[in-house]
């Protein structure tokens, strides 16, 4: 495979979280040239009621793109009994794939610490009751996002979006059987954190993303990132675990299936 020429037909990848609606360029133009580049399934995810109905209308009209639909911590404080009633009508559409991306950020704290527990633990509720895996947010806030998630959330299929904690955490997130997602930051130079985390655990626990528009991998780092860079992310892991990029496409697309469905 040549990430800077043609990609072996073979090879498919699965992007598992990206931001179409936040991506300012044409969605067609970003989802045909993501598709060039072999990366031929997508879910796109909801931050908040509005963007969790866009996410919808994006997999209504392209073949390749699948919805998450729920509330980022930062949004917590707008989850409300009514706009709760409104997310499980929307989650129970053609195509929603999982709860997400909701959970836990220390860093920011937009909304409030005990609102975002409320509104995480609603969501874990949620998938539950509709047999949907969970996308996780966790930003400096590991301890309780495991507290909550093994409390909670047992027998749910788990995914950590941009997982962002150390071997050790992996480990027990392994033990209980959720996914690690990994980013374009396995690329930086100052990830040496998740570079050990990738190189140790097995590929089985883990799936591919940007998080586009937000931390695209080098050599574009600090331009607006997108879901066509997938194949830069699968090389750097590729590189780390000393097998093929196609061996990381097959497996995590695999993975993505036993996750999503897709």
């Amino acid at each position: 495979m040549k990430i800077k020429g043609v990609i072996e037909v073979s090879i498919f990848f699965v992007e598992t979280h990206t931001h179409l609606d936040l991506i300012k360029r044409n969605t067609e133009e970003v989802v045909k040239e993501a598709a060039e580049k072999r990366v031929t399934k997508m879910v796109t995810i909801g931050i908040d009621l509005e963007s969790s109905k866009i996410a919808l209308e994006f997999a209504s009209r392209f073949a390749g793109v699948y919805a998450a639909i729920g509330f980022h911590p930062h949004e917590a404080k707008l989850l409300d009994a009514e706009n709760l009633k409104e997310l499980e009508k929307l989650a129970k559409k053609d195509k929603v794939v999982a709860i997400g991306e909701t959970g836990l950020d220390y860093y920011w704290k937009h909304s409030t610490l005990p609102c975002q527990m409320e509104a995480f633990k609603k969501q874990i509720n949620l998938a539950r009751k509709l047999n949907l895996p969970l996308i996780i947010h966790d930003r400096e806030a590991h301890q309780d996002t495991l507290k909550v998630l093994v409390e909670e959330a047992k027998g749910l299929k788990i995914l950590l979006h941009c997982f962002s904690g150390d071997l050790d955490m992996a480990k027990v997130c392994i033990e209980r059987g959720y996914y690690l997602g990994i980013g374009g930051v396995v690329t930086f130079n100052n990830a040496v954190k998740l570079r050990v985390v990738v190189k140790e655990v097995s590929l089985e626990n883990l799936v591919l993303e940007t998080d586009s528009p937000y931390l695209a991998p080098h050599p574009f780092r600090g331009k607006p990132n997108e879901p066509k860079y997938i194949p830069f992310i699968a090389e750097r892991i590729a590189q780390l675990k000393g097998i093929s990029v196609k061996e990381v496409a097959e497996r995590t697309s695999v993975n993505s299936k036993e996750i999503f469905g897709i």
